[in-house]
């Protein structure tokens, strides 16, 4: 049975392959260029949404042997290479774009099927773009909020080609579809950043800030916890793992200290979603806080 991400990310693909033909066929019946285009972006979007779902597919194994922290950094991985493609397609719209401002080269064949396919286009995008956005909210999912991108980007390039197609049939505006071309491209080259680097950041181990804090919050709600110490956090996928040492009391008893450890666990988890915590209780003993000399030492 399919999970909810699987199923969202394998519409996905449907809808992909689906947009891409008919773009083609109506381009190629009518010879718009724009069309053409567009169709070329959608299939750009298609292998998207197929590595997608494979990544999904194979973020939610769970860890063995081989990844003992499972294999959630496949979406973060398959979230840089979607931002890559997008990328690649932003930068082929601005050299058209510029190219046909400069050389007035514009060539748009317009008929009913032109419309048809790029508001139907417009959509589609949108009802995968906002479902692709929920589930990845939900699930803290890189690579299905990677896709929900490249839906959205396509709407907003579709909808540049409807512009230009009324623009060209009932004003004669040859440069309107060049001059929103590059403005759209603009806003995704930025959203893209934003996207690649958060992708980028997971797969560098870059310690989660909100989780971080978040940790140094509930500890310092402990009167238990005298101390503690080397935090350290990391992310892979929609998956948290932390781990920190504590000191206690010498004179408290194994049990007592298991079972304030077992408390800060589930504070922790009740807080942040599908974590993993590691704690490493010591005693809180000048000779023992001497021989270790942590400069990330908090005290209470």
């Amino acid at each position: 049975m399919l999970t909810e991400k699987k199923r969202v990310a394998l519409f996905s693909v449907i809808a992909a392959m689906f947009i891409t033909a008919f773009k083609l066929v109506i381009g190629i019946l009518t010879g718009s260029l724009g069309i053409l285009s567009e169709a070329l972006h959608s299939a750009l979007d298609m292998v998207a949404a197929v590595i997608t779902y494979f990544s999904v597919r194979i973020s939610d194994k769970p860890a063995d042997e081989d990844h003992n922290y499972g294999h959630g950094k496949v979406e973060n991985l398959s979230a840089l290479i979607e931002t890559l493609l997008l990328l690649i397609t932003c930068f082929w719209i601005i050299y058209e774009a510029i190219h046909r401002l400069i050389s007035g080269e514009t060539v748009i064949e317009v008929t009913i099927w032109s419309y048809i396919v790029v508001i139907s286009s417009i959509i589609i995008d949108f009802s995968r773009s906002r479902a692709l956005s929920r589930v990845a909210k939900k699930h803290n999912s890189a690579a299905l909020e990677a896709d929900a991108l490249h839906f959205s980007t396509d709407i907003w390039s579709s909808t540049v080609v409807l512009f230009g197609l009324i623009a060209y049939q009932f004003l004669g505006w040859y440069a309107a579809d060049s001059i929103a071309a590059l403005l759209v491209a603009v806003i995704v080259l930025y959203v893209s950043y934003q996207l690649g680097r958060k992708a980028i950041d997971v797969l560098l181990d870059k310690s989660p800030q909100y989780s971080t804090k978040i940790v140094h919050e509930i500890l310092d709600t402990y009167p238990e916890v005298l101390k503690y110490h080397s935090l350290k956090a990391r992310t892979a996928g929609a998956d948290t793992f932390i781990k920190f040492n504590v000191h206690f009391n010498p004179d408290l008893n194994l049990r007592e200290v298991h079972a304030v450890c077992d408390r800060i666990e589930a504070d922790l988890k009740s807080r942040i979603a599908r974590s993993e915590i590691y704690i490493h209780p010591e005693p809180a003993e000048i000779s023992h806080i001497e021989t270790e000399m942590h400069d990330d030492i908090v005290y209470r």
